[in-house]
């Protein structure tokens, strides 16, 4: 395959879009409405579904997916992402956000394992592999006073001011794959 797969997880339960759990959907649908994904000027990218399963957008550079399933069955779309377009996992880059990590932090891995995350759990089942690429944004509060468990915030709505942070990590991320 000559293009990546850059797949954002999120849920796509409309209560739930503006939470912490979904801000790797929220970078895919940033990137396709903002970055210059298609030459200058371009309108905004708009998404096609496929089935039941993940919509998508194809730039000069990738793929761009955000799954239709609830984020425990990631997997399932991404298999068939990957499906349809001819995909390796060494194809596919995976954003999600990472409740280890504070607001403001991204890292970029490749392998290793899910750190509880029930996406990328979901992804790992269904492809029976580690070995594909993932962009870790970080969620946790930074001055956090006694540290909370993730399920206690991650569907808890992006505040304003986290929201900026948040975009302008997805420009820095729209750089990485699609300059």
């Amino acid at each position: 395959m000559d293009q990546t797969l850059i797949i954002g997880l999120g849920n796509p339960d409309p209560a739930l879009e503006n939470t912490y759990h979904n801000v790797g959907a929220l970078a895919v649908r940033w990137i396709a409405e903002h970055a210059d994904v298609d030459g200058p000027g371009m309108p905004a990218l708009t998404f096609r579904a496929y089935k039941d399963s993940f919509e998508y957008v194809r730039t000069r550079n990738g793929i761009l997916v955000r799954p239709l399933v609830f984020m425990n069955e990631s997997g399932r779309a991404v298999k068939d992402a990957m499906h349809v377009f001819g995909a390796e996992a060494k194809d596919i880059v995976i954003i999600h956000d990472d409740s280890d990590l504070p607001v403001g932090e991204f890292k970029r891995v490749q392998g290793g394992g899910s750190a509880g995350h029930n996406g990328i759990n979901s992804i790992i089942d269904h492809l029976h592999t580690e070995d594909f690429a993932r962009i870790r944004i970080g969620i946790r509060e930074k001055d956090e006073p006694r540290r909370k468990k993730a399920g206690d915030f991650v569907l808890s709505p992006i505040t304003a001011d986290d929201k900026k942070t948040f975009e302008g990590i997805f420009e820095k991320i729209a750089g990485l794959f699609l300059t």
